[in-house]
């Protein structure tokens, strides 16, 4: 394949990914923190300019800098997270889920998502200030 095409190939699936990480901050079952790096990954392969409006962008650009660092997550984010993640899916289980069955596979995967998030590393910038090396293994 053409590295011209290529390159546009990547910028597009690079926006689809960013697309679908900032809505995955709104809807629970959607992951944000893959997507974002998905894209992050693709604009790195295939545009610079677009990679660094990314990771300089002023909501997002600190959150896919530490996870692709390995420096883990905020506290503040972790709790933002988890408490989003069970308003929508008690949401969901309450007015749209009509069997116990589906109710059970929310609650199971809230619970999943909640395992994973409280497991991460929490980021400590006072660390990272004074030099300390991060104690997690750097991704990417």
């Amino acid at each position: 394949m053409p590295t011209r095409l290529w390159k546009a190939l990547l910028v597009v699936c690079g926006s689809i990914s960013v697309a679908l990480g900032v809505a995955g901050i709104f809807l629970p079952l959607l992951p944000t923190t893959v997507f974002l790096l998905l894209g992050a990954a693709c604009y790195a392969r295939s545009s610079e300019r677009f990679y660094q409006k990314l990771i300089t962008n002023r909501m997002l650009g600190p959150y896919i800098r530490r996870q692709r660092e390995g420096l883990g997550m905020r506290r503040r984010d972790k709790a933002v997270t988890l408490t989003l993640l069970w308003l929508g899916i008690g949401a969901t289980a309450v007015w749209t889920a009509e069997s116990a069955w589906l109710r059970l596979v929310l609650l199971g995967i809230a619970t999943g998502v909640t395992v994973h998030v409280t497991r991460l590393p929490a980021f400590r910038p006072e660390l990272l200030a004074s030099g300390a090396p991060a104690t997690s293994k750097r991704i990417g």
